[in-house]
């Protein structure tokens, strides 16, 4: 049943379609796909264009806004809006530890989880449009992984667009998941010495608490395993807009005095899990690396492959020295099926989809050379989540794609700025920039 609500300043629908699990095989199983469609309060019976919301990720439902929040306030003076939770996601049927042994074992969940890559969710958009614009072309908005799914929709269905507007998500069209990290770890590295030289305090501190943990290694309340491989992971926030200063916070008042001497205070236990944890968006952790897979090359768990080549990054190398603790961040490690309780039970799933060798390509290059559709795209110089100069390449390889390379915003432009965003990149479409 179609609910419909209010809040300030925007009328809201839920909207719930069926959508076939393998587009290729149209009479097999369905899925249910969520997206909630907001409209402003003022013009909710006017005929509107649409405009199609994809999220970063994997793994991730779309934002839940309250009222008129950052980006929508703009996109509502123009578009109805499509929030979509792209499959496996939000409210859309999900997939994590409670249900995929619903289909088997892991070799069963891996041939599902094959088919919740950007190839996907571009056909499930293309398979609601019609219900939802009457067959109009609508503009998409994607933002990071959403970005890469944008790509995938200029390279599938263009017919299906008016507009493509991406936001620190154009992908390398060709690469493979060890050109991604080999470009990742100097990026994370940068971060790092950016984060010591605003808080130089924090070197001494991260060192203090992974000297702890590699002679304790604690298990937190959630269950998490906290290793200091771990811990170095927290650099994941180094690549965003406030990231820097909520790890310095983070780290501020680890320990604690107790009766049986020093520990780690709850409170920073608490805190670390909640960053650490994938229990709400596992296929973040389950897809990160085959959202690259192309080809019969497996990713083959390349972001831990790849952290060999950087020995600044061996925490305990780095702890018989002086040198600073280094964070990674926007890499996957299958160290993390391990600490994580929302992942162990899908350690064996993941290890198939990393040994996988049939991913279907998913970019048209020669598609995207001839592009008709306006398409813009903001680019984060020195992006930690996506590599500057592969993004540079795909922006000079679609046509007609306009871009805006600033750095004002790190990776979450959109959501610290988002008006401003999303103003420049459909000026940049409408040829008014």
């Amino acid at each position: 049943m179609t609910a419909t609500y209010r809040q300030p300043g925007v009328v809201l629908t839920d909207r719930r379609f069926s959508v076939p699990l393998d587009h290729d095989d149209p009479a097999g199983e369905r899925i249910e796909i969520y997206a909630r469609e907001a409209v402003s309060a003022s013009r909710g019976g006017a005929e509107l264009p649409w405009l199609v919301y994809l999220t970063g990720g994997p793994g991730f439902g779309a934002t839940r806004f309250h009222g008129r929040e950052s980006w929508l306030d703009r996109a509502l003076r123009d578009f109805r809006v499509l929030l979509l939770d792209q499959r496996g996601t939000g409210s859309s049927t999900p997939a994590n530890r409670q249900t995929l042994p619903l289909r088997g074992g892991p070799r069963e969940q891996a041939g599902y989880l094959a088919r919740f890559r950007a190839d996907s969710i571009v056909r499930d958009c293309e398979a609601i449009r019609p219900e939802v614009t009457g067959g109009a072309p609508w503009t998409v908005l994607g933002q990071s992984f959403g970005g890469f799914c944008a790509t995938h929709y200029l390279s599938a269905a263009p017919e299906g667009l008016s507009a493509a507007l991406i936001t620190g998500g154009l992908p390398t069209l060709d690469g493979h998941a060890d050109d991604v990290y080999r470009a990742a770890y100097p990026r994370m590295a940068r971060k790092n010495a950016a984060h010591y030289a605003r808080y130089p305090q924090d070197v001494e501190r991260a060192r203090r608490i992974a000297a702890h943990l590699a002679e304790h290694e604690p298990v937190l309340n959630g269950g998490y395993k906290l290793t200091v491989p771990a811990f170095q992971s927290l650099g994941i926030l180094l690549g965003m807009g406030d990231g820097s200063h909520r790890l310095h916070y983070l780290l501020e008042d680890a320990f604690v005095r107790t009766a049986s001497g020093t520990a780690l205070s709850d409170a920073f236990q608490e805190n670390v899990q909640a960053v650490l944890s994938y229990a709400g968006n596992p296929l973040f952790a389950l897809l990160h690396e085959a959202i690259y897979g192309q080809g019969e090359r497996p990713t083959a768990w390349s972001a831990e492959r790849m952290r060999a080549g950087f020995p600044e990054f061996d925490a305990e190398k780095t702890l018989a020295g002086d040198e600073p603790l280094l964070f990674t961040g926007e890499a996957v490690q299958r160290w993390m099926f391990d600490c994580d309780p929302a992942l162990r039970p899908l350690r064996e799933t993941a290890d198939l989809l990393a040994e996988r060798t049939d991913w279907p390509r998913l970019y048209d290059v020669d598609r995207l050379a001839a592009n008709e559709v306006p398409a813009a795209a903001s680019i984060y110089h020195d992006d930690m989540y996506v590599d500057t100069e592969h993004a540079l390449r795909t922006a000079r390889a679609i046509r007609g794609l306009r871009t805006w390379v600033t750095d004002e915003f790190e990776h979450d432009g959109l959501r610290v700025s988002g008006p401003r965003v999303l103003d420049r990149l459909l000026a940049l479409t409408r040829g008014e920039a």
